[in-house]
């Protein structure tokens, strides 16, 4: 198993850096898209979808709504004069809501479930609302200033993607060492408190490099340190509710399409919640 998801690791790490770095916007933002469609397609699975044809127009579905948003939002318009598109901001809104009340499911779970549980449409509907607004803050942050510095909005990306490992990696230490109080043990048995707060901590050294290259005015330090600390409690949000969905659906992984990692959902869950949220964070209070 290990030796599995270290050969998985070397052989995507590669291809996703190139693809952050190099593609141009369009084909960066097909990807993207490509990426939604297969967590699209293992979602279904979370949705009590069990027929590939549905499962495989459920994914088609998703990739459609992000091509047919790189259609409407030219890339040129999506940052005019500093500003995001309207279209893009309504998004990342809605997703900050959507995440706050997928908050108070886990908080209330296993209560209220019968409200959405037994619903094929209401869980596809969370998905839709988990991975659209995840294309849409991945493609705003990549083309933040793209006119100034092609790689600027990579930069940005990696900074979440860096918080957010550093963040499991130091939950996982620190929950085993010292773990003691659970989180949700009805959602994810695992999760602890002092897990989470050793992320939180583990990310610090990274925000704080990123203050320091970015040469961040001393005055908004505390605003990047608040931001960067709420996009890594975010992140262990999206944990917890592809846990809770799974839970509900009677499943242990989304998918198998990544050798010992399980599913593609499986790797990104924390960043469906961390990038959205990180973003609109950075569009009203950053850039």
């Amino acid at each position: 198993m290990l030796k599995e998801r270290i050969i998985t690791a070397l052989i995507l790490a590669p291809l996703a850096l190139i693809a952050i770095l190099f593609l141009p916007i369009f084909w960066f933002e097909i990807t993207i898209a490509g990426v939604v469609a297969i967590g699209a397609y293992e979602w279904a699975n979370l949705s009590g979808i069990c027929e590939r044809p549905k499962k495989a127009l459920f994914a088609l579905a998703a990739f459609s709504i992000c091509s047919l948003l790189s259609l409407i939002v030219d890339e040129q318009a999506i940052w005019y004069q500093g500003q995001l598109h309207l279209l893009y901001r309504l998004i990342l809104g809605l997703a900050v809501a959507w995440w706050l009340l997928s908050l108070a499911m886990i908080i209330a779970y296993p209560r209220y479930t019968s409200l959405w549980r037994n619903s094929r449409s209401v869980r596809t509907t969370f998905g839709f609302l988990t991975l659209i607004p995840t294309w849409v803050a991945i493609t705003a942050l990549r083309t933040s200033l793209y006119d100034v510095d092609p790689f600027y909005g990579a930069s940005l990306i990696f900074y979440v993607l860096g918080i957010v490992w550093a963040a499991d990696i130091g939950a996982f230490f620190v929950g085993v060492k010292f773990g003691r109080h659970k989180l949700r043990p009805e959602v994810s048995p695992g999760k602890t408190l002092e897990g989470l707060l050793g992320g939180v901590m583990a990310s610090l050294a990274i925000i704080a490099f990123a203050a320091l290259h970015y040469q961040v005015e001393p005055s908004r330090i505390w605003l990047h340190l608040i931001i960067g600390g709420v996009t890594v409690a975010v992140s262990a949000l999206g944990d917890l509710n592809e846990s809770m969905l799974k839970r509900c659906a009677g499943i242990k992984d989304s998918g198998r399409i990544l050798p010992g990692h399980g599913g593609v959902l499986d790797r990104i869950d924390s960043l469906t919640a961390a990038f959205p949220v990180f973003a609109f964070c950075y569009v009203i209070w950053m850039a």
